[in-house]
């Protein structure tokens, strides 16, 4: 497999370290800035302010693209779906598996505790972290709503003098030192909490789940993918 890694920070340069450990992967691109580089897969843990670039690359180059970065908008986000029906696209707001497995999780779950509990979602991460609530924790959020029967509302944080509400979803985001994620979904019963909680010990997690989604991704079809469709795909083997 031979992948081009676009962006050359801490993240680039973990998974530039991990390809180099292994015989069947080969660097084809270390770079911040796409010229001629070609390969299988571009891995992208750049910044959401080059991801205009990126994506006009992969569709004249026909590579497939992981995009493993945060914080872009809506608009970016629009632009992704767009590239996405010429070329494959795996968008994660992180690249753990076990995050993944989170998701479904959650999925499974709340519908069945739903009305009798209330949800608060805790995010954590260091202090160096821009964007809050975390992407991860705004897709897990989503995973919430769409598994709700209800419209959800989303509150940030709590201040002042007001109950909370049954349909909310209370979100939280912590920065401090130097915490590499954890992510917390709480279910608040009558006497009873029910915690499921992610907590990243390294970055080096990010690196295997980005390596397994570039391998996934070759040979595919143009389209949206996530890490749930790896999962997927190694039940049906």
């Amino acid at each position: 497999m031979e992948i081009i890694i676009h962006g050359t920070g801490a993240m680039g340069r973990l998974i530039k370290e991990t390809a180099e450990n292994n015989e069947n992967i080969r660097i084809a691109g270390f770079t911040n800035e796409l010229a001629t580089e070609t390969g299988d897969v571009i891995i992208d843990f750049s910044h959401y302010s080059r991801l205009n670039s990126l994506l006009d690359y992969s569709k004249e180059k026909r590579i497939p693209l992981v995009i493993a970065t945060t914080g872009y908008s809506n608009e970016i986000l629009k632009k992704i779906k767009e590239a996405a029906r010429e070329i494959p696209v795996l968008l994660s707001s992180n690249m753990s598996l076990g995050v993944s497995l989170l998701n479904d999780i959650l999925e499974r779950i709340v519908p069945v505790l739903y009305g009798n509990y209330d949800i608060e979602v805790i995010e954590k991460h260091h202090n160096k972290k821009v964007d809050s609530p975390s992407g991860t924790a705004k897709n897990l959020i989503e995973t919430i709503k769409k598994s709700c029967s209800e419209t959800m509302r989303e509150q940030y944080g709590r201040e002042g003098n007001r109950k909370r509400e049954k349909n909310e979803i209370g979100i939280h985001s912590l920065r401090g030192g130097t915490i590499i994620g954890e992510h917390s979904v709480l279910f608040c019963g009558e006497d009873e909490v029910i915690e499921i909680k992610h907590t990243a010990m390294s970055k080096k997690i990010f690196t295997v789940g980005a390596l397994k989604a570039a391998e996934f991704l070759i040979g595919k079809e143009a389209g949206i993918y996530t890490m749930k469709n790896i999962f997927e795909n190694q039940e049906e083997r």
